[in-house]
């Protein structure tokens, strides 16, 4: 028994096909089929049910998948203990963004560490916060930033900082004349929202105290917050932003926007990864990086804001 023999049986558990397994694992089909079934002789078990279609695993196979994870993921952190051991920054380094944090973060702190960190791989994608923790405890990424408190036991979260919310208002709405926004005024039912999968959504409906819009005339909900800028500026209701989107927000268009009372609300921006995870050395860089740039941009905010309300 190997360690590639192991990581290509997570492979087709992964993907249920042997093809693209044996594509992501960058080795031929034939192969890496032969490897699995010189395993499974080994250990006289049939790990795969072949006969199905997409292919999947047998009980014992469950099993076996659910152990050669922890071995490989454990294997995989011998060259993290050296790293660490040596100070080295460096070497592949994979992180997932939530979509309501990464068009406006990603920009602002990649270019500085790609300079500060040359050495480091990094590997970005966007996730949603459920696929965030579920690639967490599988090992398919190092860290992760999005909105805490997620409260799982497996996770370790480390606040960056706490984004305030920002009201985009249209001039017919009620709310316009009004110099800062109270929390206590917000109406979900006049709100133009993100799609369903955002905690940013849940963020907002948390605030209000509501998770309805049943009587409202019309319900619309968009995956971007520059459509529901759009929407709002011709009058189909009013939004919440946070903080550093509004940055972007063109010069002629900031007459919509409207800051809380204090204390203001917010929500928490942490970084996320396993409570096993060995790479501290590029956690600790992506960490100092993000708060010498971001902590900056808003660190007006960061007094007299109300806890964090997001929680999932």
């Amino acid at each position: 028994m190997t360690i590639t023999q192991l990581k290509y049986i997570l492979s087709v558990a992964e993907y249920q096909n042997f093809t693209v397994a044996a594509e992501h694992s960058f080795v031929t089909q034939p192969t890496l089929s032969m490897q699995i079934q010189k395993l499974e002789d080994q250990l006289d078990v049939q790990i795969f049910n072949r006969a199905k279609k997409p292919i999947q695993l047998t009980e014992i196979g469950k099993k076996i998948v659910a152990q050669a994870k922890i071995i490989v993921n454990e294997s995989n952190r011998i060259s993290d203990i050296v790293d660490q051991q040596k100070g080295f920054v460096g070497g592949e380094f994979k992180i997932a963004i939530i979509p309501t944090i990464m068009p406006t973060l990603l920009p602002m702190f990649l270019k500085t560490f790609n300079k500060k960190y040359p050495k480091v791989n990094l590997q970005i994608e966007e996730l949603t916060t459920e696929e965030i923790i579920n690639k967490l405890n599988d090992g398919h990424i190092d860290v992760a930033i999005a909105a805490t408190p997620l409260e799982n036991e497996n996770i370790k979260e480390r606040p960056l900082y706490y984004e305030p919310f920002v009201g985009y208002i249209p001039e017919n709405h009620k709310l316009f004349k009004k110099k800062q926004l109270c929390v206590d005024e917000l109406d979900v039912e006049t709100m133009l929202l993100l799609e369903d999968g955002h905690c940013f959504k849940d963020s907002i409906l948390n605030i209000c105290n509501s998770g309805t819009t049943k009587n409202k005339a019309f319900r619309l909900e968009s995956g971007s917050f520059d459509t529901l800028i759009k929407l709002s500026k011709e009058g189909m209701g009013m939004t919440l932003l946070p903080y550093l989107q509004t940055l972007d927000v063109h010069e002629s268009d900031k007459k919509y926007l409207r800051e809380f009372e204090k204390p203001v609300p917010a929500r928490e921006v942490s970084l996320l990864y396993h409570k096993s995870q060995l790479k501290m050395q590029l956690i600790e860089a992506l960490k100092s990086t993000i708060d010498g740039i971001v902590r900056g941009a808003i660190s007006f905010n960061d007094v007299n804001i109300i806890s964090p309300i997001y929680k999932k």
